[in-house]
C-alpha cells in the first residue's frame, strides 16, 4: 500500500487511488462492509494534522475535545476515497446509489446499526439545538423561490435564548463539526450513502436516539445554510462573492431556474427529515409521569424510532451529497434518474415512516390527556368534598374556571371589561352553566329578577355574583364562526359576569359539572358560598319560583321557602302579571285555563260565563296557554284574543315562564327527594303538569283560594250539569257547589295521569300518582310535538 502524504492545502488526504472506480463501485461490496474511516486518518497523522477538503466542500476546523466538548470514543469506520476526476466520481455515486435502494433485508442493516448503539447515560436538552435547526433550514428552504422570484432578503429574528445556545454548543460543537466534516467529505469522495450513514453512527454512538438525530441534523443544517448564506448575500459581500465563486455559486444561481425542480425535491425531503427529528424529540419529551414504556403506542414507537433515525441521517446523506456534487461539479451537471428516483424513494419512505410515528404520537397525547383529565378530574372532587374546609372561594373558582395568572378570564356585563377572579372573592357566587343555546325568554326573565335585586344593593338578598359558565363541544376546536357569534352575542347582553372565552373552560371541569351537578342541555345555577362551598346543586327553580327572595340560595332555604308556601293562586302566577294579582286582592272568581284544543275552549268559555250569569258572580277568565307546541298555542291565543273569549297573554314570555315555574315547583322537590311528599300542594301541582299532557284543563279560585284543579273530562261536564247542583249555590256559595259536584264526577272519571321526562333532565327513579297515590308505571316514549322552537326548559 503506497504511504500516505500530505498533499497540499487544496488537496484531501489521499490513500491508494482506485484505478478504475467506474468498474468498481462499492455497489459490489457486502452491505454488512465496514471501512477505515476519516477518524483512523486523524489518528494516523496526529492531532496537529488539519484536514483540507477541496474548494467544493465546506471545510470545517476539528480541534482537540476541549473541557466541554464531548470526544466521541468510537470511531468512524468508512476508509477515506482518493480523489478521482469529476466523471469518474459521479459514475462511483451513481452507480452505488441504485445498489443500496435495492437493499431489500432492513432487519441485517438495522442489526448492524443498533450494534453501533451503547449510550452511556448522558442527558443532552437536544430542545434548543432543534428550533435552531429549524429556523436555519427554514430559512434556507425559503431561499429557492427568494432567488428565482428575486424576493427581498428574509429578516433574521432575534433569539431569546441566546444564552442557552451558547453554554449548549460548547459542549457539542465538536461532535457536530465531526459529523459536518464526515457528510462533506465522503459526499466529495463517493462513499457509499450507507457506509456513510453507520461511519455517523459510530461517531453518536453513546448518544440516545433523539440526540443522534439532531446533532446529524444540525450537522447537515451547518452545511446546507453555508450554502444558501452565501447564496443570499455574495452579491453585496465581497468576502462571501470570492468564496462563492470557488463554490461555483454565481454560475448556479444564473441557472437558478432550471435547478428550482431539483431544490424542491430537496427540501421536500429536507421538511420531511425536520418533521421526522420533531417527532422523534417529542416521544423522548413525553412526561413518564403520565406514560410508560408499556402502553402499546409508545412501545411501537419505541421499536420503530432506530429505523426512523437511520432512514432520517441516511437522507441527510443523500441531501449533502446533491449539494456537494452542485458545488464541486456546476450546474451543467444533470440529476441522473437513479438519483431522482433515490430522492423520490427517500421522501416517501421517510414520509411513511412519519406518519406512522405522528400516528403512535397522537395516541400517545390522548393517553396523557386523558390520564391528566383523570387527575384533574380527581382533584375537583378532592376540592368539592363536603368535608374539607377552604379559606375562601378562589382555589375552587381557579379549578373550575382559570388556575393561571397570566390572562383576565371574565369579562364584567356592567363595564364590559375584563376582570380577574379576584372580583368573586369571598362573595356568594352563582355558576349560571348552560350551553349556547340559551332563550332569549329565559335569558330576559332571568335578567330581569337579576336587575330587580340590583336595585336595593344594600339588601341582604342583593349580596350574590353570576357568573356565566358557557359549555360548547371541546371537540370543535377554534370554535366555528357560528359558534363564536352566538357566544359573543349572549355575552353581550349578559348583566353578570361572563368567563371570557368558552374554551377556558377544560374538559375535566365540563365531566364534572355533567356527571357530579347533572347539568345536561337545560340552565343550572350551582350556588358557591364565600367559602366556595356548594349550598345548592342547582338553584334555578328556586330562582323561577322566588326570585332574589331566596337568598342565600341554599337547600336549607329552599326547604324553609317550602314550609312557608300554601296551594294558592299566587304560587302559580306571581311575579308574572299584575293584573291576576290585581283581581286576586278583589277577591273575584277566575278560570285560569290551557290546552291547545280551540273547540274545547270555545265550549268552555261558553259554559263557564253561563253559569257564572246565572248565579250571579263575576268572573274572569284566563288563558294560560300549553307547555309545548308553542306556534299553535300562539294561535290558538290569537283566536282567543279575537273572539274575546278570556284574558290572554300576548307575550309567549309570559307562557313559558308560567310552564317552567310550575316544572320548576316540581323539580325542586325532586332535588330536595320530596316529589313523593304526601302534602296536598305538591299532589296539586303534579296533577296540573299531567293534566296538560292529556289535553283541556281548568282551575278555579275565588281570590287567592284555589278551589277546583280539574281536567278537561271533568270540568266541562261539571258545568254543563249546573241544574243539578244550582240550588246548592245560595245555600254553599259558587265555589263550594260546584267543587262537589266536580269532586263527584271526577271520583267516577280518573283521568289517567302522564309525566314525561326528556333526558336530558334528572329523572326520578320513581314517582307516585297525584290521584290514586300507588307507584306509577315507567314507560320509554318517543315524543315528536312538530315544534321547531318549542318552549325552552319546558318539562316535556
Amino acid at each position: 500500500m503506497a504511504q500516505n502524504t500530505n498533499p497540499g492545502p487544496l488537496r484531501p488526504l489521499m490513500t491508494t487511488p482506485i484505478s478504475n472506480p467506474a468498474t468498481q463501485p462499492f455497489l459490489n461490496k457486502p452491505a454488512g462492509t465496514t471501512h477505515q474511516s476519516l477518524q483512523n486518518n486523524v489518528d494516523h497523522h496526529g492531532v496537529d494534522q488539519q484536514l483540507i477538503s477541496t474548494p467544493g466542500a465546506r471545510q470545517p476546523h476539528i480541534s482537540t475535545p476541549g473541557a466541554n466538548q464531548p470526544f466521541v470514543s468510537k470511531p468512524s469506520t468508512a476508509k477515506p476515497l482518493a480523489m478521482k476526476s469529476p466523471s469518474a466520481s459521479h459514475a462511483l455515486i451513481r452507480a452505488d446509489r441504485g445498489g443500496i435502494l435495492s437493499m431489500s433485508d432492513d432487519n441485517v442493516m438495522m442489526k448492524q446499526i443498533l450494534e453501533t448503539h451503547a449510550p452511556d447515560g448522558r442527558e443532552v436538552d437536544v430542545r434548543p439545538l432543534l428550533s435552531l435547526v429549524e429556523d436555519i433550514l427554514n430559512r434556507s428552504t425559503q431561499h429557492v423561490d427568494f432567488i428565482v422570484k428575486g424576493q427581498a432578503q428574509i429578516e433574521m429574528e432575534e433569539k431569546a435564548q441566546q444564552a442557552n445556545y451558547i453554554a449548549m454548543l460548547e459542549a457539542l460543537t465538536y461532535t457536530i463539526d465531526r459529523i459536518a466534516c464526515e457528510l462533506s467529505y465522503k459526499a466529495l469522495g463517493g462513499t457509499d450513502a450507507h457506509a456513510t450513514t453507520t461511519a455517523i453512527f459510530n461517531l453518536l454512538s453513546s448518544y440516545a436516539w433523539d440526540a443522534k438525530l439532531v446533532l446529524s441534523l444540525s450537522a447537515f443544517a451547518l452545511n446546507y445554510g453555508e450554502f444558501w448564506l452565501l447564496a443570499q448575500i455574495y452579491s453585496t459581500n465581497q468576502l462571501a462573492k470570492s468564496m462563492a465563486i470557488l463554490k461555483q455559486l454565481p454560475s448556479i444561481l444564473e441557472h437558478s431556474a432550471p435547478l428550482k425542480p431539483r431544490f424542491d425535491a430537496l427540501n421536500s425531503l429536507i421538511q420531511t427529515m425536520v418533521d421526522v427529528t420533531r417527532c422523534v424529540v417529542e416521544f423522548k419529551e413525553l412526561p413518564s409521569m403520565y406514560i410508560s414504556h408499556d402502553v402499546p403506542a409508545l412501545a411501537t414507537a419505541m421499536t420503530h424510532i432506530p429505523t426512523a433515525v437511520y432512514w432520517t441521517i441516511r437522507s441527510m446523506v443523500a441531501c449533502a451529497t446533491q449539494i456537494t456534487t452542485l458545488t464541486t461539479m456546476g450546474h451543467e451537471y444533470g440529476i441522473s434518474t437513479a438519483e431522482a428516483w433515490e430522492l423520490s424513494s427517500l421522501a416517501h419512505k421517510l414520509r411513511n415512516i412519519y406518519e406512522h410515528l405522528r400516528e403512535q404520537l397522537n395516541f400517545c397525547y390522548k393517553f396523557i390527556e386523558e390520564r391528566k383529565d383523570a387527575e384533574y378530574f380527581q382533584i375537583l372532587l378532592n376540592l368539592f368534598d363536603p368535608n374539607v374546609m377552604h379559606i375562601d372561594n378562589m382555589k375552587v373558582l381557579k379549578a373550575l374556571i382559570y388556575a393561571r395568572d397570566d390572562k383576565l378570564p371574565l369579562l364584567d356585563g356592567a363595564t364590559k371589561r375584563q376582570v380577574g377572579l379576584d372580583v368573586l372573592r369571598r362573595k356568594n357566587v352563582l355558576l349560571l352553566i348552560s350551553s349556547l343555546e340559551f332563550s332569549s325568554d329565559e335569558l330576559a326573565i332571568l335578567e330581569q329578577i337579576y336587575n330587580d335585586s340590583r336595585i336595593h344593593a344594600t339588601r341582604l338578598e342583593s349580596q350574590y355574583e353570576v357568573v356565566w359558565i358557557p359549555i360548547v363541544d371541546r371537540s370543535v376546536v377554534p370554535l366555528t364562526d357560528e359558534m363564536q357569534t352566538k357566544f359573543e352575542t349572549l355575552r353581550s347582553s349578559m348583566p353578570w359576569y361572563s368567563v371570557e372565552d368558552p374554551l377556558l373552560i377544560q374538559k375535566p371541569v365540563i365531566r364534572f359539572i355533567k356527571e357530579v351537578w347533572h347539568f345536561r342541555t337545560k340552565p343550572i345555577l350551582v350556588v358557591l358560598d364565600p367559602q366556595g362551598k356548594v349550598v345548592s346543586p342547582n338553584a334555578i327553580h328556586m330562582m323561577w319560583i322566588w326570585g332574589s327572595t331566596a337568598f342565600p340560595f341554599t337547600s336549607l332555604r329552599e326547604e324553609a321557602l317550602w314550609r312557608e308556601e300554601t296551594w294558592r293562586l299566587e304560587l302559580l302566577v306571581d311575579g308574572i302579571d299584575p293584573m291576576i294579582l290585581n283581581w286576586i286582592k278583589e277577591g273575584k272568581y277566575m278560570f285560569l285555563y290551557g290546552g291547545d284544543d280551540i273547540e274545547w275552549a270555545r265550549r268552555f268559555v261558553a259554559a263557564a260565563r253561563s253559569v257564572a250569569a246565572a248565579s250571579g258572580v263575576p268572573l274572569e277568565l284566563v288563558y294560560v296557554g300549553k307547555s309545548s307546541n308553542r306556534d299553535k298555542v300562539r294561535k290558538v291565543t290569537g283566536i282567543i284574543t279575537v273572539e274575546k273569549l278570556g284574558y290572554a297573554w300576548q307575550d309567549q314570555a309570559m307562557v313559558w315562564f308560567f310552564w317552567t315555574r310550575l316544572e320548576s315547583m316540581l323539580f325542586s322537590k325532586i332535588q330536595l327527594g320530596r316529589a313523593d311528599d304526601q302534602d296536598p300542594m305538591m299532589q296539586q301541582i303534579k296533577k296540573l303538569l299531567s293534566y296538560d299532557r292529556a289535553g283541556g284543563w281548568a282551575v278555579l279560585s275565588k281570590g287567592s283560594n284555589i278551589v277546583v284543579n280539574g281536567h278537561s273530562t271533568t270540568v266541562l261536564p261539571a258545568l254543563g250539569g249546573y241544574d243539578e247542583w244550582k240550588a246548592n249555590v245560595v245555600e254553599k256559595g259558587f265555589d263550594l257547589a260546584f267543587k262537589e259536584y266536580h269532586d263527584r264526577l271526577h271520583d267516577v272519571a280518573h283521568p289517567c295521569c302522564r309525566f314525561e321526562f326528556p333526558t336530558t333532565t334528572r329523572i326520578p327513579e320513581s314517582m307516585r300518582c297525584p290521584e290514586c297515590h300507588r307507584l306509577m308505571e315507567k314507560y320509554t316514549t318517543f315524543l315528536c310535538c312538530h315544534d321547531e322552537q318549542g318552549i325552552p326548559g319546558s318539562l316535556f
